[in-house]
């Protein structure tokens, strides 16, 4: 705008940190051999003295003359013909923090501007945005408006994927994104001091987060303490107040520090409101916050907290007010009631603040409270992948919640906790047909075992029977709700792998429906519940369902997903896998694997790693292959009822990595083994694995067992299976053309492959070649890549060899037999030979039917 001269004034507005001064700084230096540069930096502290920020330029007038604006103006064109000092190069004024301009300055800038004696650039806040002369030139069109706004989600993953050298997971980029606002000053400070910290790490070509993002490295004190020094102390007292009691009454703020501070911090964006009554001020970016109370001594903190406490009732403090009103007064050194630590401890726990919730949990000691405290505190270290601490903890503490209403919960996390670290059960979650004797409901101390080994031992027609008899309690206990959760949850589990997949989805879908009830367990019912659904309809070949259930509790729980964002990618991904999705499969599963190492809350690491391992050697990728086989080596702990699934999928992988045979021999091996006998659902899915790998001979097996599943997947395979032998090539396209409405494009694909071969055998050689071409077809939305090459050949007959496949790449391309083979250094005899030879097997004449008759 400024150099074509559209116009003369150009306003950059935008918040705090959102770049307005970097980028009226680059403009000028990129003018600074065009045009003359003048500076000129607004002041909080001149923003009432008349021509103020003008002093500069107005030095020789006299007293008098310092207050006439035409004097002012006139002085200030003095100043700009001396320092073009006769060149022509005209002036341009750069204002940096406008909105701080006395109006009088104001109304000379505008006269400059609309004189045309020099173009502006001025940044400035929206909120109190620039002085009305100003406004005044854009309203008349004298002047234009660049309003900047804070980096999106794809902005800052594009920002991460610049800098970072590797892989940045979706989770990582939430996280950084939802920590910074998208503020490219607090991203900038963030990265360097997160990476400097080790807190973002790489941990094998993966940048994942290590743990909370640290609110006290130098970059980001150094951000706070610059941001500080520029406001008066009054507002920076009333920052400091807000940051440490935040959310905190906007009353109690106006009375410590007065309103028209709150004004001015609400006008500059800096605070927020929130709309509930009483009204709440927070600060704008909790990140921001954590780094100013890093700046306040513990002295300090203590008389802002003494002073906030005058003007402020804490016994009507809830939710985040109450977890923050806490922690600020434990920090400061003030004794908090035991009752209110317990509560605080909850709160924190429930909000995913675990370092937090494991602090103030510790503290409570009252014989009362103590027990719940422990359980609060184990969970907080479990979330952190704690396990063996967290096993201990509740270990001490079970018992004597056995009638408290989270009873059920402890029992059931402590059990998780045990299975996680490797250990075995405690006596008595482990079960028996024998001492259990069936569930009569009335005592979750008696059931909820029971129903953990039946799911464990994956036997739906127990759990159904289980279940059947809780339903029928006519009095249920305060525990109720959680058992019957946990047992749909656990039959939906074990119905999947029997192949009753439409009964496991209801089974999902009534756990599902106790959820509103345990909002405040302390064991994660919905991410356990949200597993089960999602495996479900996964399990029923319904993939946008499965995605839809995966998205929803991401958008509504992003407290938690530091804890179950791997969990929840592990899922994904082996929704990519079952779909033939491979590259967007390893692209999921690879992060999550990393993030489960940290910790593993749906005990998925063993899974994962088994299914990153089949990816990364389906794509080929040798040395991730190697490396997540190791992991599924090493690791044991993991939940029971996926080990022969998780046992499958590394077999198939060794199977792709190695081509020795062995591979399938231990899928074969796990097909008949007693286990799978039990687990149709399981077992179809290792007859594909073998399938896909080749072994044709699984094909009446696959037939016969899919018949006995459910699910559109099932019923797909069982229609492929049944039409590989006994279809003619017609047929086998209208089955391949059906598989791929029905969205099943990885057995479309392999239904055209075949019908290609049958095809080419009856002499269809053109029908052949348009199989081929539809098989690339859904390779190409599949977006896998293709280990044949380029040229698909699925009929034996249609194979190219690699020098064939050279030569046809570069005839298609337009070369000549002679500049093709000066290209591959061989002699156009040569490359006539292979183009004739390439004529037969296509079914072609010319050079100008080859490019139709090849797969696009």
């Amino acid at each position: 705008m400024i150099r074509n001269g559209t116009s003369h004034a150009a306003f950059i507005m935008a918040g705090p940190g959102v770049g307005k001064s970097s980028l009226a700084d680059a403009v000028a230096e990129r003018l600074e051999g065009e045009l003359t540069v003048v500076r000129v930096h607004g002041s909080a502290a001149l923003s009432s003295v008349p021509f103020g920020v003008l002093t500069p330029y107005t030095g020789e007038l006299t007293a008098e003359e310092s207050v006439s604006p035409v004097a002012v103006l006139r002085s200030i064109w003095s100043y700009f013909e001396e320092l073009r000092a006769g060149g022509s190069a005209p002036v341009l004024l750069v204002l940096d923090d406008a909105h701080y301009l006395d109006e009088a300055s104001a109304a000379v800038v505008a006269d400059l501007i609309a004189a045309g004696w020099a173009s502006v650039v001025a940044a400035a806040r929206p909120r109190p945005g620039l002085p009305q002369p100003m406004s005044q030139l854009w309203f008349d069109g004298l002047a234009e408006r660049v309003d900047l706004r804070p980096l999106d989600r794809s902005h800052v993953q594009e920002v991460l994927g610049h800098i970072l050298d590797g892989t940045v997971p979706d989770a990582t980029v939430d996280a950084i994104w939802n920590a910074t606002g998208g503020n490219p000053r607090i991203l900038d400070a963030l990265l360097h001091d997160a990476a400097e910290a080790g807190t973002l790490a790489r941990r094998n070509g993966i940048w994942i987060l290590m743990g909370p993002l640290p609110a006290d490295g130098p970059r980001l004190r150094a951000v706070v303490a610059k941001d500080q020094l520029r406001r008066p102390p009054e507002e920076q007292e009333a920052l400091k107040l807000i940051a440490l009691a935040g959310p905190v009454g906007r009353k109690a703020i106006e009375e410590a520090t007065g309103a028209a501070v709150v004004r001015s911090l609400l006008d500059q964006q800096l605070i927020v409101e929130n709309t509930g009554i009483p009204a709440e001020l927070s600060l704008w970016n909790e990140l921001y916050a954590r780094a100013i109370r890093n700046t306040v001594s513990v002295s300090r903190s203590l008389q802002l907290f003494e002073k906030t406490a005058a003007y402020q009732d804490t016994a009507g403090l809830h939710g985040e007010g109450l977890l923050r009103h806490t922690e600020w007064a434990l920090e400061s050194g003030v004794t908090v009631a035991e009752p209110d630590l317990a509560a605080a401890a909850q709160e924190a726990v429930d909000r995913f603040r675990d370092g937090s919730a494991a602090a103030i949990a510790a503290r409570v000691h009252d014989p009362s409270l103590a027990p719940l405290a422990r359980a609060i505190q184990g969970r907080a270290l479990y979330n952190q992948g704690a396990y063996a601490d967290a096993a201990a903890l509740l270990d001490a503490c079970a018992d004597s919640l056995a009638d408290h209403p989270q009873g059920p919960s402890v029992l059931l996390l402590r059990a998780c906790a045990h299975q996680a670290a490797g250990h075995p059960p405690p006596p008595e979650a482990a079960g028996s047909a024998a001492d259990a004797g069936g569930v009569d409901g009335h005592e979750w101390r008696d059931a909820l075992p029971w129903l953990l080994h039946l799911g464990d031992k994956a036997q739906p027609r127990a759990l159904e029977e289980a279940m059947d008899q809780l339903r029928a309690v006519p009095h249920p206990g305060p525990g109720h709700a959680a058992v019957i959760a946990m047992g749909d949850a656990l039959l939906a589990q074990t119905l999947d792998a029997a192949g009753r997949a439409v009964d496991g989805l209801e089974a999902a879908l009534m756990a599902a429906a106790e959820l509103p009830g345990l909002q405040d367990s302390l064991f994660f019912f919905p991410e356990f519940v949200l597993g089960r659904l999602a495996a479900s309809y996964v399990a029923l070949g319904e993939w946008e369902s499965a995605e839809q259930e995966i998205s929803s509790y991401a958008d509504t729980h992003a407290a938690g997903a530091a804890t179950f964002n791997g969990s929840l990618q592990i899922l994904r991904g082996y929704a990519m896998l079952r779909q033939g999705r491979m590259e967007r499969a390893y692209q999921l599963l690879l992060p999550a694997v990393e993030a489960l190492r940290l910790n593993d809350p749906l005990l998925l690491f063993r899974l994962g790693s088994a299914l990153g391992f089949y990816a990364a050697a389906r794509l080929g990728d040798t040395a991730q292959a190697k490396r997540l086989e190791q992991d599924y080596k090493d690791t044991s702990a993991g939940g029971p009822a996926y080990d022969l699934l998780a046992s499958g999928y590394a077999a198939a992988a060794a199977e792709y990595l190695g081509r020795d045979g062995k591979g399938l021999a231990s899928l074969h091996t796990l097909a008949t083994a007693a286990e799978a006998s039990g687990r149709m659902g399981t077992l179809l899915e290792i007859l594909a694995m073998c399938w896909d790998l080749g072994d044709s001979s699984v094909i009446p097996q696959v037939q016969a067992v899919a018949g006995t599943v459910q699910g559109g997947w099932a019923e797909a395979l069982h229609k492929l299976a049944a039409d590989w032998d006994q279809a003619g090539g017609d047929g086998l396209m209208e089955t391949a053309a059906a598989l791929e409405v029905a969205g099943f494009l990885n057995l479309a694909r392999e239904a055209y492959a075949r019908a290609s071969t049958v095809l080419d055998a009856e002499g269809e050689r053109r029908r052949s070649r348009q199989a081929v071409a539809q098989r690339e077809r859904c390779d190409h939305e599949l977006g896998e890549r293709f280990r044949e090459g380029r040229f698909i050949a699925a009929a034996p007959s249609v194979h190219l060899t690699r020098r064939e496949q050279d030569i046809v790449e570069l005839a298609v391309q337009g070369l000549t037999d002679r500049e093709i083979a000066q290209r591959l250094m061989v002699s156009v005899r040569t490359v006539e030979g292979h183009l004739y030879r390439t004529y037969v097997k296509l079914g072609v004449r010319s050079r100008e039917e080859l490019e139709s008759a090849l797969p696009n």
